[in-house]
C-alpha cells in the first residue's frame, strides 16, 4: 500500500471539505445577519452552496489548467462565460427555492409583509439587473477566496521543489568533490606501496556508504556525522604522516542531536585542500566540536604557506565556502552564523548552527527508565 500517497490524498479531501465548512460558515454569518435570523441564512446557503462548490471546480480544473499553460485568452473568455452562465443558475435557485423560502419565513411572522417582484414570473425576475449584478457579485467572493488560497499552496509547493531541487544539486556537487580527493589520496598511497592502503580502502569505503545511501535523509545524527568526519580525517593524517600537527577536540555531548549531513566534511576538506596542502613546513589544523545550548559551535583553523600573500590563499578558500554558505541560507535561515578570519599565518572558520533534537521513531530509540 502507498501509504504516503494515500495520506496525501486524505489529506488533500480533508483540506477541501474544512474550505467549505468555513464557507458555508461564513456566509451564514453574513446571510444571517442581513436577515436578522441565523436559521433562516443556514437554509439559504443551503440551497446555494452548490453553485459555489460548482463555480469553484469549474475554475480549478478547466480554466487554472489552461492559464498555467499559457492559453491566456482562451482562460479569461473561459472564465467570463462561466462567471455570466453561473450568475444565472444562482439566480435561478434564488427565484425558484430560496426567494419563496425567505418570503414564508417574513410571511409566517408578519402577515403584512410583501415582496412584489417575488410575484411577478421567473423571466420577469431574472431580467432585474441589480438582482443579477448582486448575484455576480456574491457567487464570486467564495469562489476567488478559495482561488487565491489554491493559488498560495501552488506557488509554495513549486517553491519548495525548486528548493528540493537546489538543494540535491548542492549536495551533487559536493559527492565527486569529495570522491575524487580520496581517490587522488587512495593512488598516492599505492605508488609507494604503503601498508596503510588496505585501511585506507576500508575508510574510504565507509565514507562513501554514508554519502551514497545516508546522506538521501534530510538530517542525519550528528554523532554519526562525526564518525565520517573522523574517518576522512585519518585518511587525510596518513598521507601527511608525522609531518601534520592535527588536534581535534569533539565534545561529547553529540548523541542526542541531528544536523544537514555534509555540512562540516567540506569544511575540513577546504582546511587540508588548501592549508595542509599548501604548507611545506609544519602544517597543522585546529579543529574545535561542541554543543552548547541547542547550538552547534563549529571552528577549525588551519596553517597557511609562508610566501603566501595575505588573503590569497583565503580567497581560494573562501571559493569552496561559498557551496556550505548556500546550503546554510536554504537550510537554516535565521538559524546560523558563518564567519571566517584570513589572517597572516593562518585561516580561522567558526560556524554556529541550531540543532534538533533526534527523532527516536526514526531512529529506533526507546527511553527506558533505569
Amino acid at each position: 500500500m502507498n501509504t504516503p500517497g494515500l495520506y496525501k490524498k486524505h489529506s488533500r479531501l480533508l483540506s477541501h471539505i474544512l474550505f467549505w465548512i468555513f464557507a458555508f460558515g461564513l456566509l451564514t454569518y453574513i446571510y444571517g445577519t442581513s436577515y436578522n435570523s441565523f436559521t433562516l441564512g443556514a437554509v439559504t446557503i443551503l440551497t446555494l452552496l452548490p453553485v459555489h462548490i460548482c463555480y469553484y471546480y469549474i475554475i480549478t480544473f478547466w480554466v487554472l489548467p489552461r492559464f498555467f499553460k499559457g492559453q491566456y485568452v482562451k482562460a479569461i473568455i473561459f472564465t467570463l462565460l462561466t462567471m455570466f452562465f453561473i450568475a444565472i443558475l444562482y439566480r435561478l435557485i434564488e427565484i425558484f427555492f430560496a426567494n419563496p423560502h425567505i418570503f414564508t419565513y417574513y410571511k409566517q411572522r408578519d402577515p403584512s409583509f410583501v415582496w412584489g417582484s417575488i410575484s411577478k414570473s421567473w423571466w420577469v425576475q431574472l431580467q432585474y439587473k441589480g438582482d443579477f449584478v448582486n448575484a455576480i457579485e456574491r457567487s464570486n467572493v467564495i469562489v476567488w477566496i478559495g482561488i487565491t488560497l489554491k493559488l498560495f499552496a501552488l506557488w509554495h509547493e513549486r517553491k519548495n521543489t525548486v528548493l528540493q531541487a537546489e538543494l540535491n544539486a548542492l549536495k551533487g556537487q559536493l559527492h565527486p568533490h569529495f570522491l575524487f580527493n580520496s581517490l587522488n589520496n587512495l593512488y598516492a598511497l599505492s605508488l609507494n606501496n604503503s601498508p596503510d592502503t588496505p585501511e585506507v580502502i576500508l575508510g574510504l569505503s565507509n565514507i562513501l556508504r554514508y554519502v551514497i545511501y545516508e546522506c538521501a535523509a534530510d538530517r542525519v545524527l550528528l554523532q554519526r556525522d562525526m564518525e565520517v568526519l573522523q574517518y576522512y580525517i585519518s585518511l587525510e593524517k596518513l598521507r601527511y604522516e608525522e609531518r601534520l600537527d592535527l588536534n581535534l577536540n569533539i565534545d561529547d555531548n553529540i548523541k542526542d542531536w541531528e544536523i544537514v549531513p555534509l555540512l562540516l566534511l567540506p569544511l575540513v576538506e577546504n582546511a587540508f585542500k588548501h592549508g595542509v596542502g599548501e604548507t611545506v613546513d609544519s602544517p597543522w589544523i585546529n579543529i574545535e566540536l561542541k554543543v552548547q545550548n541547542e547550538t552547534l559551535l563549529f571552528k577549525i583553523s588551519n596553517s597557511k604557506p609562508e610566501n603566501a600573500m595575505t588573503g590569497n590563499t583565503g580567497q581560494r578558500e573562501k571559493i569552496g565556502l561559498s557551496n556550505v554558505q548556500h546550503r546554510l541560507n536554504l537550510l537554516y535561515p535565521d538559524e546560523h552564523t558563518l564567519n571566517w578570519y584570513d589572517e597572516e599565518d593562518c585561516f580561522i572558520l567558526e560556524l554556529t548552527v541550531k540543532l534538533y533534537p533526534v527523532n527516536q521513531i526514526q531512529y529506533g530509540h526507546k527511553n527506558v527508565d533505569s
